[in-house]
C-alpha cells in the first residue's frame, strides 16, 4: 500500500482517472488545494468516482478546495469498504446525496461543507454505523431536519449550519449520546427546542442561533453539564424567563441568549458557571437587580446586559473581576453611582448609554456621565434659610397665618428652581476610548529608555519597563522606525490588539504613533518569556539551560497558549492566523498564566466557508513578511501554501515538543531533515511524548484543530490534578501517574 499526496499545490486539468484506476493498491489519495476539474468541463464526476473503484484498499480520499462541480455519482458507493475519511468540502457540487453512500460502512469522517448541495438528506445515510464526523455546513438544503440523523450510534460532531433546513429539531437527535458538537445555527428552524436533548450529556458546544425557534427553554438541557465551550441560542423567539438550570452549567465558558424575548430576572446562582468567560442577555425583556455574586465569576470577561428592562444599583462586586474587559449595561433603568475601581476605570459612557438615573463620582473617569451632587441638598437648604429670615423680617407686623401662606411660596419657588437645574443639559464630554500617552511621559516612566530597563530585543526593536505617574508597570514595545517593515508591523499589531480579547493574549493598554518614533504599551509580564523560563542560561550562550518549570507548569501553559490559540481561530470577531508562535513570543504573568504576544505579521483573515484551511487576507500589509521563525515554520509554506490555521497548529506542536524535550528545534542534532517522530525518538521522553502528542503533525491534513488540541490539553491538566473523571482520558493516552512522573 502506498499514498500519494500531492495537495496544496498548482495542478491543473481533470482529475486523472485513467492513472489512479491503475493504482488497486492506493491506500491514501490526498489532491485537496489544486485546480483540477471534473470531466466533461466540470460537470461529471462519475468517470473519476468509478476509477476509484479500482482502488479497493482505498481509506482516505481528500478533494477539498478545488472548486469541483457536478453532481456527486451513485458509483460514490462502490468506494472501498476500508474508507474512513471522505473529504469533498468547498467545491461546487450540487445535487442530493446519493443513498448508496451508505455502502461505505467503514466511514469515520464526512466532510461535504461549502458546496451547492439541495433537497433532502436520504435516510439512508444514517445506515453509516462507523460515522464519527458529518459535516454539511454552508450548503442549499431546504427540507426538514430527518429523524434518521439520530440513529448514528457513535457521532461525535454534526455540523448543519447555514442552510435552510426549516420545520421542527427532530426529538429523536437526543439519542447522539457520544455527540460532542451540534451546531443547527444559521437555518429556518422553529418550533421548540426538543427536551430530549438534556441527554445528549457529552455535548462541548450547542449552537441553535439564528433560527425562528420559541417557546421556553427546557430545564431539561441542564443535563448537558460537560458542556465546555459554548451555548449559543441567540437570535431565536425563546420566551419565559432564565432557567435556573442553566446553573447546572459548571464548565460552560461561553452563554449567549441575546436577542429573544426573555422575562423574569437574572437568578443569584449564576454565579455557579465558574468557568464563565462570556456572557450575553442583551436584547430580551429581563427585570429585576444584577445579583451582587456575579462578582464570583472570577474567569468572566465579557458581560453584555444592554438593551433589557433591568433595574437598581450596579453591582460593586464586578470591580473585583480582574479579567473583565468589556461590560455593556446599556439601554436599561440602572441608577445610583457607577462604581469606581476594576473594569469601571476604564469604560467610557457608551457602557451605560440611556440610563437616565446614573451618575459618577467626582472621582470617576467615565465620561460623559453626571456627577452625583451630594452639595446640592445643602445649598438649596442655606438658600431657603435665607429666604425665610428676609420673609420673617418683611412679614413681622403680619399674621401667622400669612407667615404660613409665605412659607409654602417660598417652597415653591424652591422646588421650581430644583426641576430648572435637573432639567438644564449637560454638555457631554468628549468620548476617550483608550488612554493618550506622550513620548515624552513614555520616556519618563522608562528612565529615557534607560539600558536598565531594557528586557528585551529583537529585529523589531527593544522592549523597555517601565512606570508610570499611577504606579502602573508597563511593558514599551519600541519599534525599530529605520526597518523597512517596522510600519506594517506596527500598524498589523495594533489592528489585531484592537480586535482581540482574551485572558490568554496580551492585551494593548494604548500606543504612541509619531514619524520618527512609534511604540506599544503593553502591561508588564514579571516573569519574562517561555523561552527565558526554559533556557534559563541561554543568555551566556549555551543552547539550553536547567528549566525549573515543573510538569504541572508546563501542562498549565501549554493549555493557556493553546486556549488562546483556539479563541483566534475560532471565537475572535475576526479569525487570526498569528504566523510566529514560539517560547519567546509568548509571556507569563505574575500568576504564571500563559498569554500569547507579537502579532507583528499576524493575518486577520475571513473564510469563505468556515473551514480551516486557506483564507483571504483582510488587508496586505505583512503578506510578502516570512510566516514565522526558522523551526517553527510548516512544511508546506515552504513550497508556497497559502498561510492558514493549520501553519499555527503545527508551530504549536513543535513548541509543545519543545518544552517537554528541552531541545530547540534549530539544534544540531534535529538538523538535516529529521521528521518529528524523529525527533521525539531521540529525546529520553520517547515512549511517552507520543501517547500525548500527535506525531502527524508533519501532514496538514492530519493536523487537530486548536480546539481539539486545547479540550485534550484541559482533560490532561484535569487528570494531573487529582480529577478522577478524566482517568478514561488518560488511559486511552496510555499515561499513568508513573509514565508521567519522573520529570
Amino acid at each position: 500500500m502506498y499514498n500519494m499526496d500531492v495537495e496544496y499545490n498548482l495542478f491543473s486539468g481533470e482529475l486523472p482517472s485513467e492513472l489512479i484506476g491503475n493504482l488497486p493498491e492506493l491506500d491514501a489519495l490526498h489532491l485537496s488545494y489544486n485546480y483540477m476539474e471534473s470531466h466533461d468541463n466540470n460537470t461529471n464526476l462519475d468517470p473519476f468516482f468509478s476509477a476509484l473503484g479500482n482502488c479497493t484498499s482505498l481509506r482516505e480520499l481528500e478533494l477539498a478546495g478545488m472548486h469541483l462541480g457536478g453532481r456527486l455519482p451513485s458509483s460514490i458507493g462502490q468506494l472501498s469498504i476500508d474508507l474512513e475519511s471522505l473529504l469533498l468540502q468547498e467545491n461546487q457540487i450540487f445535487g442530493a446525496i446519493p443513498p448508496n453512500l451508505a455502502n461505505l460502512s467503514n466511514l469515520l469522517v464526512l466532510n461535504l461543507t461549502s458546496n451547492l448541495l439541495n433537497g433532502t438528506i436520504a435516510a439512508a445515510i444514517s445506515q453509516l454505523p462507523s460515522l464519527q464526523q458529518l459535516f454539511l455546513s454552508h450548503n442549499l438544503f431546504n427540507s426538514a431536519i430527518p429523524s434518521s440523523l439520530g440513529k448514528f450510534p457513535h457521532l461525535g460532531l454534526l455540523d448543519l449550519s447555514h442552510n435552510k433546513f426549516s420545520g421542527e429539531i427532530p426529538a429523536s437527535l437526543g439519542n447522539l449520546v457520544q455527540i460532542n458538537y451540534l451546531f443547527l445555527n444559521n437555518n429556518l428552524l422553529s418550533g421548540m427546542i426538543p427536551p430530549t436533548l438534556g441527554q445528549c450529556t457529552d455535548l462541548n458546544e450547542l449552537d441553535l442561533s439564528y433560527n425562528r425557534l420559541s417557546g421556553s427553554i427546557p430545564p431539561e438541557l441542564a443535563g448537558m453539564r460537560e458542556i465546555r465551550i459554548f451555548i449559543n441560542l441567540s437570535h431565536n423567539e425563546f420566551e419565559g424567563p432564565l432557567p435556573i438550570e442553566l446553573s447546572k452549567l459548571e464548565n460552560v465558558q461561553e452563554m449567549d441568549l441575546s436577542s429573544n424575548k426573555l422575562t423574569g430576572s437574572i437568578f443569584l446562582q449564576l454565579s455557579s458557571c465558574i468557568a464563565l468567560r462570556m456572557i450575553n442577555f442583551s436584547n430580551n425583556s429581563l427585570e429585576g437587580h444584577l445579583p451582587e455574586s456575579l462578582g464570583e465569576l472570577k474567569n468572566l470577561e465579557s458581560f453584555d446586559v444592554s438593551g433589557n428592562h433591568l433595574s437598581g444599583m450596579i453591582p460593586i462586586s464586578l470591580n473585583k473581576i480582574h479579567s473583565l474587559t468589556y461590560l455593556n449595561l446599556s439601554l436599561n433603568n440602572f441608577e445610583g453611582m457607577i462604581p469606581i475601581g476594576g473594569i469601571f476605570d476604564s469604560l467610557s459612557n457608551m457602557s451605560f448609554l440611556k440610563n437616565h438615573r446614573l451618575c459618577k463620582s467626582i472621582n470617576s473617569s467615565v465620561a460623559g456621565i453626571p456627577i452625583c451632587s451630594h452639595k446640592r441638598r445643602w445649598i438649596h437648604s442655606r438658600v431657603f434659610l435665607i429666604m425665610f429670615i428676609v420673609v420673617i423680617f418683611i412679614s413681622v407686623f403680619l399674621s401667622a397665618i400669612c407667615c404660613v401662606i409665605g412659607f409654602r411660596h417660598v417652597i415653591v419657588i424652591i422646588q421650581s428652581q430644583k426641576t430648572q437645574t435637573v432639567r438644564k443639559p449637560t454638555t457631554p464630554e468628549p468620548l476617550h476610548n483608550i488612554p493618550r500617552i506622550t513620548y515624552k511621559e513614555l520616556s519618563d516612566a522608562t528612565a529615557g529608555f534607560d539600558e536598565e530597563r531594557l528586557v528585551g530585543s529583537g529585529g523589531y526593536g527593544h522592549v523597555y519597563r517601565g512606570v508610570l505617574p499611577d504606579g502602573t508597570a508597563i511593558a514599551v514595545k519600541v519599534l525599530h522606525v529605520q526597518s523597512g517593515n517596522s510600519t506594517k508591523t506596527f500598524n498589523r499589531e495594533c489592528q489585531v490588539l484592537k480586535r482581540i480579547r482574551h485572558r490568554n493574549l496580551i492585551r494593548i493598554i494604548t500606543a504612541c504613533s509619531l514619524p520618527d518614533f512609534k511604540a506599544l504599551v503593553l502591561p508588564y509580564m514579571g516573569n519574562g518569556s517561555l523561552e527565558s523560563r526554559l533556557y534559563p542560561h541561554s543568555v551566556t550562550g549555551l543552547r539550553s539551560g536547567s528549566s525549573d518549570l515543573s510538569l504541572v507548569q508546563r501542562v498549565n501553559i501549554c493549555c493557556d497558549i493553546a486556549e488562546g490559540m483556539a479563541y483566534l481561530h475560532h471565537h475572535s470577531p475576526v479569525k487570526v492566523i498569528h504566523c510566529d508562535l514560539k517560547p519567546s513570543n509568548v509571556l507569563l504573568n505574575d500568576d504564571m498564566t500563559a498569554l500569547v504576544s507579537d502579532f507583528g505579521i499576524a493575518r486577520l483573515v475571513m473564510t469563505a466557508g468556515g473551514g480551516n484551511g486557506a483564507a483571504a487576507e483582510m488587508g496586505n500589509s505583512t503578506a510578502n513578511m516570512l510566516c514565522g521563525s526558522i523551526g517553527y515554520i510548516a512544511p508546506e509554506y515552504g513550497f508556497g501554501s497559502t498561510t492558514s490555521t493549520k501553519g499555527d497548529v503545527y508551530s504549536f506542536g513543535i513548541l509543545v515538543l519543545e518544552m517537554v524535550t528541552r531541545k530547540r528545534p534549530t539544534d544540531d542534532m534535529f538538523v538535516g531533515g529529521l521528521s518529528l517522530h524523529n525527533w521525539v525518538k531521540k529525546s529520553h521522553y520517547h515512549g511517552r511524548v507520543e501517547r500525548v502528542i500527535d506525531p502527524s503533525l508533519e501532514s496538514s491534513s492530519t493536523r487537530p484543530t486548536m480546539l481539539d488540541a486545547a479540550d485534550d490539553l484541559d482533560r490532561l491538566k484535569r487528570y494531573l490534578s487529582g480529577d478522577s473523571t478524566t482517568a478514561t482520558f488518560a488511559s486511552s493516552l496510555g499515561i499513568s501517574s508513573s509514565t508521567l512522573g519522573d520529570d
